[in-house]
């Protein structure tokens, strides 16, 4: 096990007792547009005790506002004296009747085209319920926007405290090991499906705040794990199959289908969408004589956030300087991202949503870069590699049959120790976007606003399209 210079833990020292376990509050910046620290969208708390700080409640619905319009633009006047000013355009395009959307999939029935240019009201009126706007068509036409929309809409300006939101996420270190998350088997395989579906929900909101779950006491065999992760979400077809089995014999051309020990890695960086959910589940591993293979994680949020604070350019660079990675082990495979991403990769608010690290699959880096960034993105990613190797942010857990591993691969790295004998271990890929679609839709459903910041009103077709 690789271990940082007495630098680098003299930095972990000072940082660590002092910063670990307290919420963070970095700007909201996009490092490619700065050099300043880009946020997190986390908090960093002590393991022992989980517990969560909830989403605030949202605001009751305000008084009623007071309006103006011309033929480009309404303006909405707030009881608090702000204003939102809002093209009519853009809010003829938001109508939500019965005409302009359909109530079922949840899907526009006009196009642009179909809507006058210089769209217009005629008439506007007030209440409780919202904005009414009689427009400017043959026959005319009217709209209702429930207040919450329009200042969650709200462009010129912004009302900041009602932009999209999320439950804060929990970074971790090595002190996971006294307490980490998990569920049981029964939770979520219960008969009942709206207790199994409270069972998948509370797995999938701790893979979002830790990045990663054991689920105990499952049968021991692959059918058993496959039912468990497709009452999940869909497994993801790769070119490694889609639910899949494995031991050391090389079967496909990666280190992992070796005995080989590999560092904190994420997976399928090589995909232009990385696997969303990686899942393990150790079958067997016979001891004596197998010894070894021990896993390794690391919550890659969490070391990012250290290199944002100690090395603010290396966290710039390792942001902006796109990284190329390839699959070519396997005959007939050659993957490529269509799209070549940085390690780190933010949402448009400067939050980090993604990092993508994996040594073993990184292509010819440099094109296109100066020869200053060249050097600078090797020194960021030695600093990034160094905090990743940390004992501090280790956490090394040896597996067993019966325990299944979900991992957020948009997150948390993995990796393991070298091993001595037969060792089976089955699991599979989930899609990103179906497990957090997963998660939304049970959130809504079980939890309502406390976990789903989108539902802002008790109508159902104004929570969607955010």
């Amino acid at each position: 096990m690789s271990k940082p210079g007495n630098t680098m833990a003299r930095h972990l020292s000072r940082l660590g007792q002092r910063q670990r376990f307290v919420r963070t509050n970095l700007p909201h910046t996009h490092p490619a547009a700065a050099q300043a620290r880009p946020t997190l969208p986390t908090r960093l708390l002590s393991t022992a005790s989980h517990e969560r700080i909830r989403t605030p409640t949202e605001p009751r619905p305000s008084a009623i506002p007071t309006v103006t319009f011309d033929e480009h633009q309404t303006i909405v006047s707030w009881p608090d004296g702000r204003q939102s000013q809002f093209d009519n355009f853009f809010l003829f395009d938001h109508c939500r009747c019965p005409k302009c959307f359909h109530a079922k999939t949840k899907q526009r029935l006009k196009t642009l085209t179909e809507i006058p240019s210089d769209i217009h009201p005629m008439s506007v009126e007030t209440d409780s319920t919202g904005l009414h706007i009689t427009w400017s068509t043959s026959p005319p036409h009217t709209s209702v926007y429930p207040p919450q929309f329009l200042k969650k809409a709200a462009y010129n300006p912004p009302l900041a405290s009602y932009h999209k939101t999320e439950s804060n996420r929990i970074l971790w270190n090595s002190k996971i090991v006294q307490s980490p998350p998990s569920v049981g088997h029964e939770e979520i395989v219960h008969a009942q499906t709206e207790n199994s579906e409270r069972g998948i929900l509370k797995l999938l909101n701790r893979i979002h705040d830790f990045g990663f779950c054991f689920i105990t006491d499952v049968p021991p065999t692959g059918d058993d794990t496959k039912s468990l992760i497709e009452r999940i979400a869909p497994i993801r077809q790769t070119h490694y199959g889609g639910f899949w089995s494995f031991t050391s014999d090389l079967s496909h051309g990666d280190l992992a289908y070796s005995n080989e020990g590999l560092p904190a890695h994420t997976d399928t960086t090589y995909f232009t969408e990385p696997a969303g959910l990686q899942i393990f589940h150790l079958l067997s591993h016979p001891s004596p004589p197998g010894t070894g293979g021990t896993t390794l994680l690391v919550d890659a949020f969490y070391t990012a956030s250290l290199l944002s604070t100690l090395h603010p350019n290396s966290y710039s660079l390792l942001s902006r300087l796109e990284v190329p990675a390839h699959a070519s082990g396997t005959e007939g495979t050659l993957l490529r991202p269509e799209i070549s991403q940085p390690v780190f990769r933010h949402d448009e608010r400067g939050r980090l949503v993604q990092v993508r690290w994996n040594n073993e699959d990184r292509g010819v880096v440099g094109r296109g870069w100066t020869p200053e960034e060249v050097r600078g993105w090797y020194t960021a990613s030695r600093r990034f590699d160094e905090l990743n190797k940390s004992e501090d942010a280790e956490y090394w857990v040896q597996l067993s049959p019966g325990t299944v591993l979900v991992i957020d691969n948009w997150r948390v790295m993995h990796g393991r120790s070298a091993f001595t004998g037969a060792r089976t271990m089955c699991g599979a890929y989930v899609g990103a976007d179906d497990w957090k679609s997963r998660r939304a839709v049970l959130a809504r459903r079980h939890e309502g606003r406390r976990r789903d910041p989108a539902a802002i009103t008790g109508d159902v077709d104004w929570s969607v399209g955010w």
